[in-house]
């Protein structure tokens, strides 16, 4: 990248499931790296695979990124693009670089099997480079269509990688990949380094799984006089315990995350915060973390994502959240009380519907829990008149100290059930004046209301 340049980035997830929280370290990565370059994101599904990609996950792709907060500059998808990648067929073929195979599944198994008896990697052999041309006709003759491999030349392929430094991979430990299946579709790998090249991506930020397939990618790159971009590997999300994210991990794709009501900002923070060189904590927005995002202090060991720091991390960030940032939501959720009312839960919530109790709490009616009728009606006796404000309940609780000699827990527990049914919750001094003179009257003499 030039000093006048700006990267180009690319988020290629394949619309097979719903996306899940490792698929979104990569997406956000690319986003926030985009975001503090100057950049530009491509969404591109590779829809290839016309059996396992749906409609319903390719649009739910896009609501969840939307969710996030990114907004692709450039969307396209793979199966508008084949008369490109064919194309690049017959230029490979034309170089003498692709070349056809007719081994069957079982027998390319069976070869495998007998290099692993005798010690050796279980490679491709390259036997189909030695057939004639009348033996390519025999099999053709027999019903056999081959498929496609490209040629590496077995070089040691290097790069210098934005995470992870200087990598090399030694091509010839690698079988030749297959780029063309025989009934003519394609693999991951061809079409992914045409789009790249056509759609101009500068820098390509993965997870380390890909560091083998970069190689096969580079070589292949150069084979069709490509620009060779810049590469980030970095660390892998797995689950608390140690396991592999999948898409079958319902609860943790982003839609399930969304339905239990976590925020995205949580999420994003979490999913890229750890593993690297920053303390995770909660983010209030995208920018803020692009400036933390150094892909060169990321760890190399993967990274756990626990459910109970998101947890965690999703109630501090609510607690910061100013009424501004949540009163439309709050109307959708039907809580009213303005600013006064979010002021006096938000400390309180795990999640924004949480919202929801105290404020019917607050309005009513509930059906107070009474442990000593004769003391809550004392205290009702004792309330102030109103107007009440933020110290009604300190002077309210001071004389009903006076007049009954209880003070500490039980004085203030009785009074908390009394009013909200519950045990625990806001602060009362805050939400007294709130509930207001005629509902804490009811409540504490034991009626609805």
């Amino acid at each position: 990248m030039t000093a006048h340049s700006a990267p180009v980035v690319r988020f290629a997830p394949s619309p097979t499931g719903f996306l899940h929280i490792g698929n979104a370290r990569p997406a956000l990565l690319n986003w926030l790296y985009a975001l503090n370059h100057g950049g530009r994101f491509v969404l591109r599904l590779d829809d290839t695979d016309q059996v396992r990609s749906t409609r319903e996950y390719a649009d739910a792709v896009s609501e969840d990124l939307a969710w996030l907060g990114i907004e692709p500059d450039v969307f396209v998808r793979q199966s508008d693009r084949l008369d490109i990648y064919d194309r690049a067929v017959e230029t490979l073929k034309a170089k003498g670089v692709l070349y056809p195979c007719y081994e069957t599944p079982d027998e390319l198994d069976r070869r495998r099997k007998r290099q692993l008896a005798r010690g050796k990697p279980p490679i491709y052999d390259r036997a189909a480079l030695s057939l004639t041309a009348e033996q390519r006709a025999a099999l053709e003759a027999e019903g056999r269509t081959p498929h496609w491999r490209f040629l590496l030349d077995h070089r040691v392929v290097r790069w210098t990688d934005l995470s992870r430094g200087a990598v090399e991979v030694d091509t010839a430990s690698l079988s030749d990949p297959v780029l063309v299946r025989a009934d003519g579709t394609y693999l991951y790998t061809l079409p992914s380094v045409v789009d790249d090249l056509d759609l101009g991506i500068t820098h390509v930020i993965r997870g380390e799984d890909h560091i083998t397939n970069t190689a096969v990618q580079i070589a292949l790159i150069q084979a069709l006089d490509g620009a060779v971009p810049t590469f980030a590997h970095t660390n892998l999300l797995t689950t608390a315990s140690g396991e592999g994210l999948s898409k079958r991990l319902g609860h943790l794709s982003l839609r399930g995350l969304r339905e239990q009501g976590i925020e995205a900002m949580a999420v994003a923070s979490l999913a890229v915060l750890v593993g690297s060189a920053e303390a995770v904590r909660p983010v209030a927005s995208l920018e803020e973390l692009a400036k933390l995002v150094d892909l060169a202090r990321l760890s190399h060991a993967p990274a756990k994502f626990d459910e109970a720091e998101l947890a965690s991390l999703n109630a501090k960030l609510l607690h910061g959240f100013s009424y501004g940032a949540v009163q439309r939501r709050l109307r959708l959720l039907g809580v009213e009380g303005g600013e006064t009312f979010w002021l006096a839960v938000r400390g309180n919530l795990e999640r924004l519907a949480d919202a929801r109790e105290w404020w019917r709490v607050v309005a009513g009616p509930i059906d107070p829990v009474i442990e000593d009728h004769a003391f809550t009606a004392t205290a009702a006796d004792l309330l102030p008149p109103e107007p009440w404000n933020a110290t009604t309940w300190k002077e309210w609780t001071n004389a009903l100290k006076a007049a009954t000699g209880v003070g500490g827990r039980s004085l203030f527990m009785p009074l908390r059930l009394a009013l909200t049914a519950h045990d625990h919750g806001p602060e009362l001094a805050a939400l007294l004046p709130l509930i207001g003179g005629a509902k804490a009257a009811a409540r504490l003499r034991g009626e609805r209301a």
